[in-house]
């Protein structure tokens, strides 16, 4: 699921690039249908009264105006910017899952949970750290430049 989940997003900053939000939407909807189209008779299960229909069409609403949302931030920041946000997204699951259905995880997936997000903070201090060390060079070349001239 993280495999796919990150492909996803790659894939969509790469592509946001070059194609409009709607032709994204539209294929990132597509392949998947066409893909579990094959497994359709085996599993069908129609839903049995219109409430269920209503949440299915709202989770398809919601869920392309989520990836709209997703490709736009995606082409107008940069992935740096946008990394903080997958991780303020399990702390929502993770509320949702307590609320809605009364599940806390378990030790081990806080454990991961608290290794995903120690990695992440350690690439966003190394990353900080970087972009110092390269502006102090930056400033050293300048001064170096200006007593030339």
């Amino acid at each position: 699921s993280m495999l796919s989940n990150c492909f996803y997003v790659i894939m969509t900053r790469r592509m946001s690039a070059t194609e409009t939000s709607e032709s994204l939407i539209l294929f990132s909807a597509l392949a998947p249908a066409v893909l579990l189209l094959p497994m359709l008779p085996f599993s069908l299960s129609l839903p049995q009264d219109g409430w269920h229909w209503f949440i299915l069409l709202m989770l398809g609403v919601f869920g392309a105006i989520g990836h709209w949302l997703l490709v736009q931030a995606y082409r107008l920041a940069t992935t740096t910017a946008l990394a903080p946000y997958p991780y303020s997204q399990m702390i929502w699951m993770i509320i949702a899952g307590w609320i809605v259905f009364n599940q806390f995880p378990d030790r081990w997936t806080l454990v991961g949970a608290a290794v995903i997000v120690a990695s992440g903070l350690y690439i966003v201090h190394r990353e900080h750290r970087l972009r110092v060390r390269n502006r102090a060079a930056l400033d050293v070349e300048m001064e170096a430049l200006a007593k030339k001239l």
